[in-house]
């Protein structure tokens, strides 16, 4: 009979599903060497190969199949149980916020001071990521994000409407600034495509920073989220015919954080926040 720690098997479940080191430790927060020694460590305890180290990444032996299979659901049932003990924490603890760049680094940040002399004893760990983390597995408690999530197993509530509007200097020539080819598919980069085509775009970034930086550069017109451009003396708006780009902003949350003290208040904080900030009706949570 071999052994099985849990903390092993757990990992060895990040690294099945995402199949590479570097995934499954950027989902654990833990570095890709433990992940390789604690994958090492579970084959040995069960004395069977689990996984084939390829150079592309890694896919999972018969055994690993099997050992998958039973495993697979496990994490998310333990964590439910942290979840369900949390719950009568009060307000102390950590609460877990993913979002995207822009909104962590120019919307929420200049916000979040009174919440923290409200809840001093709630500590909040943000994590920007444009990906969507796993609320199930606990990569976030919290998620703002800009779609409308598809599992229907997460309590979802819109925050707000943003709308959009393409800004340029003064004097700037008539380029566009866009997105990478990563994001091709993104509403922003869709519209840019449709409303935008035959104009040479002269700067690409991922990032609505960066975009926001390089049209107070001159490099072009920017079709940005009209808060941040908002009090930007350098940007002035540049007219078009076409009808605007509008994208809806959500919070989204497992089910069993609903009614933990700590997650409410950050919860509480966030609708207050953009409720003021778009000055629009919040949908109910479903």
């Amino acid at each position: 009979m071999g052994t099985l720690n849990w903390d092993d098997l757990r990992i060895f479940l990040e690294l099945a599903r995402t199949g590479s080191l570097s995934a499954a430790a950027r989902a654990l927060r833990i570095s890709h060497a433990t992940v390789g020694r604690r994958v090492a460590a579970l084959e040995e305890g069960l004395g069977r190969s689990l996984v084939d180290r390829r150079a592309d990444g890694y896919s999972l032996t018969a055994d690993g199949e099997a050992v998958f299979a039973l495993a697979d659901g496990m994490d998310e049932r333990a964590l439910a149980i942290l979840r369900q003990v949390s719950s009568q924490a009060g307000l102390t603890g950590t609460v877990r916020l993913t979002t995207t760049q822009a909104l962590a680094d120019r919307f929420l940040m200049p916000r979040l001071g009174p919440f923290r002399v409200r809840h001093p004893g709630i500590d909040l760990e943000v994590t920007v990521d444009n990906r969507s983390l796993s609320l199930a597995r606990r990569e976030a408690d919290v998620a703002i994000r800009l779609a409308r999530p598809q599992r229907g197993d997460l309590i979802a509530r819109r925050l707000a409407t943003m709308g959009y509007g393409l800004v340029a200097a003064a004097g700037a020539p008539d380029t566009v600034i866009g997105y990478d080819e990563a994001l091709a598919d993104l509403p922003e980069a869709v519209w840019l495509a449709r409303h935008m085509a035959g104009r040479r775009v002269a700067f690409r970034s991922n990032s609505l920073q960066t975009q926001l930086a390089a049209a107070k550069a001159g490099f072009g017109v920017a079709l940005l989220p009209s808060w941040l451009t908002a009090g930007e003396p350098d940007l002035v708006p540049v007219p078009c015919d076409a009808p605007p780009l509008e994208r809806e902003v959500w919070l989204v949350l497992h089910p069993d954080l609903r009614d933990v003290p700590r997650v409410r208040a950050v919860i509480e904080h966030l609708v207050a926040l953009f409720t003021a900030e778009f000055a629009t009706d919040t949908a109910p949570e479903r």
